[in-house]
């Protein structure tokens, strides 16, 4: 991967070379001390040329600025000042960095003509920086741009603002939700050759270095469990499944945690149900789910979040082989309710509904949240723009749906109901799971709900939402790290 910028903050001071990016509000007004850095007014000008209007995340650029001696000058759109909230922040973020181009070293005046920007501030537009630099090319051998091996030079980001030892302060939990997006990004968008059910569970693993504990559960011991859902998937490949399970003990002794379970299929072929071979290399992502539960783990662990809070991930890979589990099939879950394999490509239900029930059976949770890149039909329903939601608690889903809208990391609910657990009623055993085409991601939540009893929780289908989702001002990568940030936010409002 791409080395990492480095983040600094520093007190406004006119800068003598290099790139400078100013914040220009609505109407292309500019603060005193971004002003400071156009001494010769280039900027009229420019924003004349270019329509530039200050609307958010717009830049307009004016390279070897007259009066300085700065390379590049830029200003970028917030909107309206008193709507900058943290989406907005991480945009404008992200668009800055973008700005940047090749520079080794881009200055921020964080200068906001309407508005102050406070130290939370400063950190989310760094943090909009980082997420928009991440960039997965470790297997590639040469440059495009230069074509030659020779690594580009690591990027200097100096953010100059009024309390620069604040906003590195607040920055410290900004970088920690950073390096918990990013690390889900790494594991979505690497190759299920690389990342198989044991190289997952081994990253898992690593939480311990902040202070996690984890615990990986081998296919002998969820035998034991009687976890014959998930084992059941498992069963055609030569690549045994994991469970792994972290927690992150940072609340009262007593406290009950709350709970994020991940559906963690390496790499999905359909099973004998196969599926068309078109577009099938993008089933290396059908871990998306748990990649987001190792990484809100990571950065509950590495803020020291004043919360206890476990993350359980289910990693199998879905093979067609002659010990495969067949349609027609019949297993027996860990609840002792049987399931009527219909489809060996409805695999992700199963797996979480062992994980699903072994959670709640051992830690009797706050609440569960499940993710999961569980049905096609959820991005008929809701496209690649928010997650769907399916939750029997009402307070839980509207806490979600909030934390959704702050981070930008949306979700839409979505109704559960007798009528569809119809649906997934079998003539041969307890349930089926695939009920067909006709509401299936809500036949597929009502699957996982059977498997949750009375308890808070929600699931969340972020099948169109965690790969393969339009690149935006903070992500250019297939893999998005959807769910990290909402279910820290989720945590940090309400739990701690």
């Amino acid at each position: 991967m791409t080395d990492r910028p480095s983040v600094s903050f520093a007190k406004f001071a006119m800068p003598g070379k290099g790139t400078v990016i100013v914040l220009a509000s609505e109407g292309g007004g500019l603060g005193e001390k971004a002003q400071t850095c156009d001494p010769e007014g280039v900027f009229a000008r420019a924003f004349e040329v270019s329509g530039f209007s200050g609307k958010l995340a717009k830049s307009v650029e004016v390279l070897a600025p007259a009066g300085s001696q700065l390379d590049r000058l830029t200003a970028i759109g917030v909107g309206k000042p008193d709507e900058l909230a943290e989406e907005p922040l991480l945009k404008i973020g992200g668009a800055a960095l973008a700005a940047g181009k090749s520079a080794s070293e881009i200055t921020v005046v964080a200068d906001v003509d309407g508005t102050e920007i406070d130290a939370a501030a400063a950190a989310n537009l760094a943090l909009g920086m980082l997420l928009r630099a991440y960039s997965f090319d470790k297997y590639k051998t040469t440059s495009r741009e230069n074509g030659n091996d020779k690594p580009a030079k690591k990027l200097k980001i100096v953010i100059q603002c009024a309390d620069p030892s604040a906003a590195k302060k607040a920055f410290a939990r900004a970088e920690a939700v950073a390096n918990g997006v990013l690390l889900a990004r790494d594991l979505v968008n690497e190759p299920a050759n690389v990342l198989g059910p044991v190289e997952f569970a081994a990253k898992a693993k690593d939480l311990e270095k902040l202070g996690a504990k984890v615990e990986i559960l081998t296919e002998k011991e969820m035998k034991k469990l009687r976890m014959g859902a998930l084992l059941g998937v498992a069963q055609g490949s030569v690549r045994p499944p994991r469970l792994a399970i972290i927690e992150w003990n940072g609340g009262k002794a007593k406290e009950k945690p709350v709970a994020f379970v991940g559906k963690g299929v390496v790499f999905d072929t359909g099973g004998i149900s196969i599926k068309p071979a078109g577009g099938m290399e993008d089933m290396k992502g059908d871990m998306g789910g748990a990649a987001a539960v190792i990484g809100v783990m990571h950065t509950l662990a590495a803020r020291k979040a004043k919360v206890n809070a476990v993350g359980l991930i289910g990693l199998v890979e879905n093979m067609p082989d002659g010990n495969a589990q067949r349609p027609g099939d019949i297993v027996t879950s860990m609840s002792g309710q049987t399931i009527e394999v219909i489809n060996t490509d409805a695999e992700g239900r199963l797996v979480l509904a062992d994980v699903l029930w072994y959670c709640n059976e051992r830690y009797k949770p706050q609440f569960m949240v499940d993710l999961a890149t569980l049905t096609g039909a959820v991005m008929v329903a809701l496209g690649h723009h928010r997650a769907g939601l399916f939750s029997n608690n009402d307070t839980l889903a509207e806490r979600l749906f909030s934390a959704g809208e702050a981070t930008g990391e949306k979700v839409w609910r979505l109704p559960l109901g007798e009528e569809y657990d119809k649906q997934i009623d079998s003539k041969n055993a307890d349930m089926k799971n695939s009920a067909g085409r006709m509401a299936g991601s809500i036949t597929a939540a009502q699957f996982l709900k059977r498997f949750v009893k009375d308890d808070a929780w929600a699931h969340l289908d972020v099948a169109g939402t965690a790969m393969g989702a339009p690149l935006d001002d903070i992500n250019r990568s297939w893999g998005s790290g959807f769910g990290v940030r909402l279910l820290d936010r989720l945590v940090a409002d309400n739990y701690e």
